[in-house]
């Protein structure tokens, strides 16, 4: 098997997020876009010594489970893997993998659920469309990214994901553009003028923002534009239309100025009777209604929190944090995103809540000035996870519970083997279908610290225990206190247990130890374990 062979073979399972695995001569071939049960044909295009790639090349036998996708760009698009599956389907499919996941990265918890969205086609509140052509050198073409492709585009005139709305104003701005024969940026030549389309739409009123993103190399008819969509007819209501130039040669929306052409730069949306002003780019989860399930699952995982310090760590623009702080003592938000934070601030404003902070910056350097411990921490980080030096400062905060929402598996298990070192194990955990039609889904879990108490009660006999004067002089917990407050370091359970084998004093055998084969234990620092070594001293147990 060389890169270049072409070989036909049945795709016996899906892995996170759309691999197709594929059995070729007793070796594992992964194929991107397969789907389980389909026989098809491939092209090797990666092979290296751990692992080997195909490319799809055609499907030339359905999967039995398979049924016609109601989108008509469906294959084409490279927005959705899923349409050609049942609902039903989808859930199941994606349930599994996020198990698989958690086998094969050696973690043992069971999801309780997967709880569907409300509704499954014109969901996203939000879409970000491109400029481009649908091959070189062809027409001026508005929508997605073909499958596989970095430069062409899909012209969508019925994307099932988004609301009607959005695709008859894309239609009619991009035969607006196409009869002004205007181009669109180049990538490569870095020249052209249309970048992007960004629609936003409050899904309790109806109110939409419309963001046109260009560059500076030609100019805009802003009357005539703004006239041209206010002309349309659509369920909804129009309540700003924005123009944002941006002349950077990266290929992502962000703004150098961005000029209100008419109306307001905001709308408002809904969430638990709480009002939420939504601006050009401002963070909000794209399925509206499904954040409604995903925030019920995370205030039931959160618990109680009457007179409780919660640390809402990504916050984004406040939700969650917003959600919990009319029931807590306080909640503290940090997000990095600027705007983030002061639409955070306005809403906490609106909704009347006046123990809320919120503070910008990186969770990184945020966390190091936070000097109160929490009673329970909320993680919302974004797709790539939390930053290694970000969890140990999170993990030194040593509260008892926290719940950790991400919106990609493969970056939570990594995560959680760091948080299983520590001590903490996945108490609960449950996902949430918050797009359907697509390959992802959103994880819930709640992680609570393990420490020997929560393990087992047992009455015992003091007189019949072999136990020497050394160990009872000295909790476990008075020696932490004792450590953070003379050397301010935080030292788990398990580093004493391990210092004081090294000083001799005898320790349960297996106590504070895996159970798990082959499982690596983390070892004690140096610092800390001086810290400890005096702290031994100071109670006179060693």
């Amino acid at each position: 098997m060389k890169k270049g062979d072409i070989f036909e073979g049945k795709v016996i399972r899906i892995e996170f997020p759309n691999k197709g695995i594929i059995d070729i001569e007793g070796q594992k071939v992964i194929v991107k876009n397969a789907l389980e049960g389909q026989i098809v044909r491939f092209s090797i295009n990666k092979k290296k010594r751990d692992k080997i790639e195909g490319r799809l090349l055609e499907v030339i036998e359905p999967s039995p489970i398979e049924q016609p996708a109601a989108c008509k760009h469906f294959g084409i698009c490279g927005g959705c893997r899923y349409q050609n599956l049942s609902y039903e389907q989808q859930l199941d499919l994606k349930k599994r993998q996020v198990e698989e996941l958690i086998e094969k990265n050696g973690l043992s918890f069971d999801i309780e659920n997967i709880y569907g969205s409300p509704i499954t086609e014109g969901y996203r509140n939000k879409m970000e469309f491109t400029f481009g052509d649908e091959e070189k050198d062809g027409p001026l073409a508005l929508g997605m990214h073909k499958k596989n492709s970095f430069y062409d585009i899909v012209t969508l005139d019925d994307c099932r994901i988004v609301d009607p709305d959005f695709n008859v104003l894309l239609q009619a701005i991009l035969k607006y553009f196409k009869e002004k024969g205007e181009t669109y940026f180049h990538k490569i030549r870095h020249e052209g003028f249309l970048r992007h389309l960004v629609m936003r739409r409050s899904v309790k009123t109806g109110d939409i923002l419309i963001n046109l993103v260009t560059t500076t190399q030609s100019r805009l008819d802003e009357s005539e534009f703004v006239n041209m969509i206010l002309s349309q007819k659509i369920d909804g209501k129009v309540v700003g239309i924005l123009h944002t130039l941006n002349d950077n040669l990266a290929d992502v929306v962000q703004s150098d100025e961005t000029k209100t052409l008419y109306g307001q730069d905001y709308f408002y949306e809904y969430l638990y009777n709480m009002r939420f002003k939504i601006s050009p780019f401002s963070f909000f989860q794209t399925n509206t209604l499904g954040a409604e399930v995903l925030y019920d699952k995370v205030r039931e995982y959160v618990g109680e929190t009457k007179d409780k310090l919660i640390y809402d760590l990504y916050t984004g623009t406040g939700t969650i944090a917003q959600m919990l702080a009319s029931v807590a003592s306080k909640v503290v938000g940090v997000e990095i995103v600027e705007e983030a934070v002061e639409a955070a601030k306005k809403n906490a404003v609106d909704n009347h809540l006046d123990n809320c902070e919120f503070i910008a910056g990186d969770v990184l350097k945020v966390v190091d000035n936070l000097t109160k411990k929490p009673d329970i921490l909320v993680l919302d980080p974004p797709r790539d996870g939390i930053h290694p030096k970000a969890l140990t400062k999170i993990i030194n905060f040593n509260v008892d519970e926290m719940v950790y929402v991400s919106c990609k598996p493969t970056s939570l298990m990594r995560d959680l083997l760091v948080f299983r070192e520590a001590g903490y194990e996945v108490k609960r955990a449950c996902l949430v279908d918050m797009f359907p039609g697509t390959v992802h889904v959103e994880t819930v879990v709640l992680l609570s610290q393990q420490k020997p108490d929560d393990v087992i009660e047992v009455d015992l006999d003091l007189d019949e225990l072999d136990i020497t004067s050394a160990e009872s002089k000295a909790t476990y917990q008075e020696i932490k206190d004792y450590v953070l407050k003379e050397f301010g370091l935080k030292v788990s359970t398990l580093y004493i247990s391990q210092i004081k084998r090294k000083c001799g004093i005898e320790v349960g055998e297996h106590y504070n130890l895996s159970q798990k084969d082959n499982q690596k234990v983390p070892q004690c620092p140096k610092e800390k374990e001086d810290a400890i070594r005096a702290a031994l001293e100071h109670f006179a147990m060693i």
